[in-house]
């Protein structure tokens, strides 16, 4: 008796759960010979509101976690990845890519969220200073997170693109919402890995959808203090540098590739607090 197949539908990725797109839209994503592979959930501005909503809830707690926790928590996704890469180079290679090379970009998915949670306990040394003063006070300056950082993952969708582009921020303790484009299954699959690890809910949002109906959302939401854009088209970052401009909200602009791994990614959502401290005479 043959199996009766039964079509995936992936949906978002918003407060820890997995919810329809409330607009009920939908992509369909087809393989490299046209065939259907699944379909994905078409967010909506409504479903984006409701993802800076959950990570706005979440991201107190998480900023307030210790460099230790949050190492912790990032090694346990990489150790889930790992041990559900046979299904992830499953699904890729269902996109069409060779085996060789989906095997490669899980194991470098892997390798970046361990390079991450190996720096957790480490960017804050790097980045803070001890300043010298006029004035009997000790002045320090160390970083803090912004809260809340969208991000506009690479057009390719690839597993080691979209977390070399999540796990900066949410070391350096921001809760995310991403975009991680039209037919980025891994995406969701990824999201599934994070909802059986330790990351509290809200923490992480990925949504799927157009680039040009979402990013100028996240470009000038009041509620999303910083924006990561990796793209190459000048149109599209000039939109979000101008929507941007209205609550001078921080932007990242990278190009339409994976992130290098790098402590300085982590700084570029960090906010810089100085402290001045009396010194007895």
């Amino acid at each position: 008796m043959s199996h009766l197949g039964i079509p995936k539908t992936y949906k978002l990725f918003i407060g820890g759960k997995f919810p329809r797109t409330e607009s009920g839209r939908i992509l369909e994503v087809r393989g490299p010979t046209g065939e259907f592979l699944a379909n994905a959930s078409r967010a909506s501005r409504k479903d984006f509101r409701n993802a800076v909503v959950a990570a706005r809830k979440a991201s107190g707690g998480w900023a307030k976690s210790t460099a230790y926790l949050k190492g912790q928590i990032l090694y346990r996704i990489a150790e889930i990845l790992d041990g559900r890469s046979d299904q992830f180079v499953n699904e890729l290679v269902g996109q069409g890519l060779p085996e060789t090379k989906a095997r490669t970009d899980v194991s470098e998915a892997v390798d970046l969220l361990v390079h991450y949670a190996g720096w957790s306990d480490k960017y804050q040394a790097l980045f803070s200073t001890v300043n010298p003063v006029a004035s009997p006070h000790f002045n320090f300056s160390t970083p803090e997170p912004v809260g809340v950082v969208g991000i506009i993952a690479p057009r390719r969708g690839s597993l080691p693109e979209l977390v070399s582009a999540i796990a900066p921020a949410l070391v350096g303790g921001n809760a995310v919402v991403a975009l991680a484009g039209e037919s980025a299954l891994t995406a969701i699959s990824f999201a599934e890995v994070l909802a059986t690890s330790d990351v509290p809910g809200g923490i992480v949002n990925i949504l799927t959808g157009h680039r040009d109906e979402l990013v100028p959302e996240f470009a000038k939401h009041m509620d999303v203090n910083a924006v990561l854009l990796c793209s190459d088209d000048a149109d599209e970052r000039k939109i979000a540098e101008l929507e941007a401009v209205e609550n001078l909200k921080r932007m990242s602009l990278q190009p339409d590739r994976s992130l290098s791994p790098s402590p300085y990614h982590i700084l570029d959502f960090q906010e810089i607090k100085t402290t001045w401290h009396p010194v007895g005479v």
